[in-house]
C-alpha cells in the first residue's frame, strides 16, 4: 500500500492542473462549490509536487523511507484536524494493500471515470447535515523509480494510470 501510494502521488504530478469534469452531472455551479473544487486543486497540485520532490531527492533505495509513507501520515493528520480528507485509491487491479482498494459508490465510480479518460471526477454530497465535495484525480506512472516498490508497473507505458488520489472536501 506503502509503496503504491508513493508511486500513485508521484504520477499525479505529471498531469499537471486539471480541469473539472462531473460524469455524474452533479457539478454545481455555486461560490462555495467553486471555492471547495479549487481547494481539491490547490491540495492535489501540493501534494503530488511534494511526493515527486520527496521521491527525486531522498528516495534512493527500498531501505529509505517511502514518500508515500510519509504522505499517508500527512493525510492522517489533515483528515483528523478536520481540514479534509484525501484517500489513495488502486486503479491498476494490483492494490499494493488492500486499504486501497476502491470503495462502493463514488471511489469506483471515479476510478472507472479516470481510467476512461476523465481528467477529474467529482460529486456533491451530504453527511451529518453538512455538504462535502469529493474530488478525485488520476495518478499516472510519471518516475523510473515507481518500479523500486511496484515491480508490477515496470511494462507499463509512462503516463498509464495506476491510481488515484480522492479528496473529500467540506464545503463553507
Amino acid at each position: 500500500m506503502k509503496r503504491l501510494m508513493m508511486l500513485s502521488l508521484v504520477g499525479l504530478l505529471a498531469l499537471g492542473s486539471f480541469q473539472t469534469s462531473d460524469a455524474n452531472d452533479q457539478k454545481k455551479k455555486t461560490p462555495a462549490v467553486d471555492r471547495a473544487r479549487r481547494t481539491g486543486q490547490m491540495l492535489d497540485d501540493l501534494y503530488k509536487t511534494a511526493i515527486v520532490l520527496v521521491t527525486t531527492h531522498y528516495v534512493e533505495e527500498d531501505s529509505d523511507l517511502a514518500a508515500g509513507d510519509a504522505f499517508q501520515a500527512l493525510f492522517k493528520v489533515m483528515k483528523d484536524k478536520g481540514y479534509h480528507e484525501v484517500r489513495l485509491l488502486d486503479a491498476s487491479g494490483e492494490a499494493y494493500d488492500d486499504d486501497n482498494l476502491p470503495r462502493k459508490g463514488f471511489e469506483q465510480a471515479a476510478v472507472k471515470a479516470l481510467l476512461a479518460g476523465a481528467k477529474t471526477y467529482e460529486k456533491v454530497i451530504k453527511k451529518d447535515g453538512k455538504r462535502y465535495l469529493q474530488y478525485a484525480t488520476p495518478i499516472p506512472v510519471v518516475m523510473e523509480k515507481c518500479i523500486m516498490c511496484h515491480e508490477n508497473y515496470r511494462d507499463l507505458p509512462k503516463g498509464q494510470i495506476i491510481g488515484s488520489l480522492s479528496y473529500t472536501i467540506p464545503i463553507d
